[in-house]
């Protein structure tokens, strides 16, 4: 597949390359926030980690436990609870929330996908690293 820098990923290519990894939960977080939350502004993407003793004592963050994606008035976030992926869109005005939806991690992919395209185009450092992810690329 080749993309041309200036050309934007479409909503199916960013869906494709968001559910590609979702199978396994660690794996999918580390791709979600190597390539978005790198490239999209600090209070966009929210990471939550879980430290051992072990990962403090040499350094390391930690297992990833639960990523937020906050877009305009879409906050989508993706968890472990108890081992099993839970995902969750909420629509969110001025810190509060006004609806809460639990959904399937396809359908949450699927809603960030639409948020990133809307957001991409406003944003160029977005459609950088929707390119990247749909490039396979990462960070």
């Amino acid at each position: 597949m080749t993309m041309e820098p200036a050309e934007s990923p479409s909503l199916d290519m960013v869906t494709a390359a968001l559910r590609a990894d979702s199978s396994d939960i660690t794996i999918y977080a580390k791709v979600l926030t190597e390539s978005l939350g790198a490239a999209l502004p600090p209070e966009c993407v929210i990471i939550e980690r879980e430290r051992s003793v072990s990962d403090r004592m040499k350094g390391r963050p930690g297992a990833v436990t639960k990523i937020t994606v906050r877009l305009g008035d879409q906050v989508m976030s993706l968890g472990l609870v108890r081992g099993a992926p839970v995902a969750e869109i909420c629509r969110e005005v001025r810190g509060v929330i006004l609806s809460r939806q639990p959904v399937a991690v396809g359908q949450w992919a699927d809603a960030l996908a639409r948020a990133l395209i809307s957001h991409a185009e406003q944003n160029a450092a977005t459609a950088e690293a929707l390119r990247r992810l749909v490039m396979g690329g990462g960070s």
